[in-house]
């Protein structure tokens, strides 16, 4: 197992808040755990960023606006709007859902183009995109790895769908190349973290925080 402080690995954190009946008082709730543990980021929907960036004012905790989200079927100019809007509300990072369906079609140059704008819209704040890698061949992982290399996207995410495995993660390391985000998504534990960083994650994603995780040994 990689040697690494609470501290470090708590850094790694992506807090998310997905659920649709979410209110207000979760988000502060969200923040709030954030801000306390030292996440390095929450993630949220477009109509949350803003409140969200007041909530983390004077914070280490970033803001990323979910683009797309949670399906990433939408129109590409729909999605390059979502993330100006989401840009314009004070979000640092934004997170996108890769078109899966038009990379099956073998519509590659839809795909680059489609993340190409997110980045450009993005002005230089880093972007995730989530692949979905549980819909995926090992071929079009690779292939997905490779557009997003091309597009100026910074991090790949696995699946939304189910927790990420050391071999999703493995194979993203592998295809990304060691300088490029890799995100491992449904973190529940400790043991899972670690296992997951060894693999080659450098952030892990978490829905609503994880109470499970507690202090490393010192």
């Amino acid at each position: 197992m990689p040697t690494i402080s609470h501290a470090d690995l708590v850094r790694r954190l992506e807090s998310m808040l997905v659920r649709p009946e979410s209110t207000r008082q979760d988000l502060e709730k969200l923040c709030a755990a954030a801000r306390a543990r030292g996440f390095h980021c929450v993630c949220v929907s477009g109509s949350r960023v803003e409140l969200a960036r007041t909530l983390l004012e004077d914070s280490e905790v970033q803001v990323t606006g979910l683009v797309g989200f949670p399906l990433g079927t939408a129109d590409s100019d729909a999605k390059r709007y979502e993330t100006e809007v989401a840009i314009d509300h004070g979000a640092q990072e934004i997170e996108t859902v890769l078109n899966v369906g038009r990379l099956k079609d073998g519509d590659h140059r839809y795909v680059l183009r489609e993340l190409r704008d997110i980045a450009e819209a993005a002005d230089e704040r880093p972007v995730k995109v989530i692949l979905e890698t549980s819909l995926l061949t090992s071929e079009e992982r690779t292939l997905a790895c490779e557009i997003a290399l091309d597009s100026g996207v910074r991090c790949v995410c696995t699946s939304l769908l189910a927790p990420a495995t050391a071999e999703e993660v493995q194979s993203l390391r592998a295809a990304a190349g060691e300088k490029f985000g890799v995100k491992a998504a449904g973190l529940k534990d400790l043991q899972t973290a670690l296992v997951l960083i060894e693999a080659g994650a450098t952030r892990l994603g978490t829905v609503e925080g994880v109470a499970e995780i507690s202090p490393l040994p010192e």
